[in-house]
């Protein structure tokens, strides 16, 4: 695949690894079109036998990504937000390649899910993760699943139901992250992991990860279906649900019904 041309991510393609920048900085805020072009060249990428890696990172100084758009989550905009984001996800999970998620920053909501989604995460001392979804009035539609799965359902829901954010070396002790360096060395530290992985056979990782993501005993595809059909026949429905967005919007605090 050869470098192309989008409006919200950047790609480049060298030495079987292919890189997707998140490009919409200071907050590389994840919105519709963004997960589109995110799913056009993971399709594209995943046709394409000479890449080995799919590597993520986030575009500027500040960080990875602040999560997904909030003015998505809108009732004219939310049925077809929450289906595409979805999708990007069983994109990655149908996938045989190695993903790699170069994290610095912030890593919020949808970024942290994106995040998680990959088989390995390099972290800056800077990082902070966190599913910050809950203070809005909404589900974390990905994050449900993933984080029981990588860490245990205490932690997962502390994180979940509290919407905290940890550091980077309280991530890597969960594992959630595989290395955490310092914030000037992210590039190398991927560069060197990513040589590890593509000094191996490609046809030997692509079986390898195959079996390993059926191994862990994640049903995400179905799981994912039903998270899915619980946002739209639960948590949409609910005045909360409304209210969480509609006081982010109007930047003030949500005025709770419980209703």
């Amino acid at each position: 695949m050869g470098d192309q041309r989008f409006m919200s991510i950047q790609t480049e393609a060298a030495d079987s690894v292919f890189t997707i920048t998140l490009n919409k900085p200071p907050l590389n805020i994840i919105d519709i079109p963004m997960i589109e072009e995110v799913c056009t060249v993971l399709r594209q990428a995943e046709q394409d036998r000479s890449i080995e890696i799919v590597l993520f990172r986030g575009a500027g100084p500040k960080g990875f990504s602040a999560g997904v758009s909030v003015q998505d989550h809108t009732p004219e905009k939310v049925g077809e937000l929450i289906p595409k984001f979805d999708d990007m996800f069983r994109l990655l999970d149908a996938s045989d390649k190695i993903t790699l998620a170069a994290v610095h920053g912030f890593c919020l909501g949808g970024g942290f899910e994106l995040a998680a989604m990959c088989d390995l995460v390099v972290a800056t001392e800077n990082a902070t993760f966190g599913q910050p979804e809950i203070k809005l009035g909404q589900l974390a539609p990905v994050g449900v699943i993933l984080l029981p799965h990588l860490i245990g359902y205490r932690k997962a829901a502390e994180l979940i139901f509290t919407g905290a954010t940890i550091s980077s070396s309280q991530a890597e002790a969960l594992g959630l992250v595989n290395h955490v360096v310092p914030n000037d060395q992210l590039a190398a530290a991927v560069q060197n992991l990513a040589g590890q992985i593509t000094s191996q056979s490609r046809s030997i990782l692509r079986h390898t990860k195959t079996f390993l993501r059926r191994s862990s005993g994640l049903e995400f595809q179905k799981l994912l279906n039903e998270s899915e059909d619980l946002f739209f026949k639960s948590v949409a429905k609910t005045e909360d649900s409304k209210e969480g967005i509609n006081a982010f919007l109007e930047k003030r605090a949500p005025r709770w019904t419980h209703a």
